[in-house]
């Protein structure tokens, strides 16, 4: 069985009987995880073991972890800083803000691998215009250099730990000071004003060999009436065509207000895999994925099928415990801690 165009997520620690009915549908390829679903690492891997043991090939397994507020697993995780403090480390010394910014890559990804976890939606390329509710500190710069500088190090980190980066949330919801979780975040600017600048760090990314995009749930309606993961203005001709972009799209939460939109579950499915997405996301609505499952009539393509399979998680992921012997991990992880603390100037000081 062939992976679906849906991700879907599971209620608690371990797979009830729904859980395992609704991944075993043919249209379900992915889930995603949430703080609820973990309680430890020896849990975690219990439950991403039996997940993958669902079916073949395996499911994939996502989560939102990206550092700050928004880790969903902590007890036992390093503690990854908000990507805000890389881009206050880069004003005074770049080159060491991207050598801690792969590290803190290469952390999260190889923790996260460690308990079979196949990648995290990260990084955030959004600009740090300093007003959006949802975006905030999860954004590392304002300055596009400086954006695609630690995205591309993050990523570099992400890879040596085995997996791939999604950026987010393409063209940029940044601008908008809206929380598309609980409204219908509205950005008025024409598209070269966001091709000019919220673009850019997309562009630079994909150029970099970025293999997965997720799109915001915003309305740009200088360019579509409809939100961007609903749209094939933005997704086929500005994201397709005109990057040159070939990786995974998927779509934000459907359950999302900034989603509602698009009329019910099924509709907003429809409307996110026409405009162009691979994958749409449905979560915290077991209801509505019952809905969606037994509603859904989708092909995958060819080309989703194969941009999906390269989303698993790359190399047989080491043991935590092997991880925590690793003196290069090790010293990556005080390195690490020391992000957003004084003595980060200290050591910057001594690597200039």
């Amino acid at each position: 069985m062939s992976l679906g165009p849906v991700m879907l997520d599971v209620v608690g620690t371990e797979l009830s009987a729904d859980d395992i009915k609704r991944l075993q549908h043919p249209l379900v390829g992915g889930v995603i995880l949430f703080a609820r679903n973990f309680v430890s690492c020896s849990q975690l891997k219990a439950l991403t073991t039996s997940i993958h043991n669902v079916r073949q090939p395996p499911l994939l397994i996502a989560v939102d972890h990206e550092g700050g507020r928004v880790q969903r697993f902590r007890d036992g995780f390093t503690k990854i800083p908000p990507m805000r403090e890389f881009g206050k480390i880069w004003d005074k010394n770049p080159k060491n803000a991207r050598e801690l910014a792969i590290e803190a890559g290469w952390i999260l990804a190889a923790e996260l691998r460690a308990q079979g976890v196949d990648f995290s939606f990260t990084p955030v390329l959004d600009m740090d215009y300093g007003d959006s509710l949802v975006i905030g500190d999860r954004a590392f710069h304002q300055d596009v250099t400086a954006i695609n500088e630690l995205a591309f190090s993050l990523m570099q980190g992400l890879k040596k730990g085995g997996m791939s980066a999604v950026g987010k949330h393409f063209p940029g919801h940044g601008f908008v000071v809206a929380d598309s979780h609980v409204s219908i975040p509205i950005d008025e600017r024409i598209f070269d004003e966001i091709a000019a600048n919220d673009m850019q760090p997309f562009k630079l990314m994909i150029d970099e060999g970025l293999a997965a995009i997720m799109p915001a749930h915003v309305i740009y309606p200088k360019v579509d009436d409809k939100p961007a993961g609903f749209s094939a203005k933005w997704l086929q001709k500005v994201l397709r065509e005109r990057l040159g972009f070939n990786g995974v799209i998927f779509s934000d939460d459907l359950s999302m207000e900034g989603a509602s939109v698009g009329g019910d579950v099924t509709a907003r499915s429809l409307a996110a895999l026409n405009a162009g997405c691979d994958m749409v996301l449905l979560c915290n609505r077991p209801d509505l994925a019952d809905e969606l499952l037994s509603k859904l009539e989708w092909k995958m393509s060819a080309l989703s099928a194969l941009r999906l399979a390269r989303m698993h998680g790359s190399h047989h992921p080491a043991d935590t415990n092997d991880l925590h012997e690793n003196a290069q991990f090790v010293a990556a992880v005080k390195r690490v801690g020391l992000v957003g603390k004084q003595e980060v100037e200290l050591f910057a000081r001594r690597n200039c």
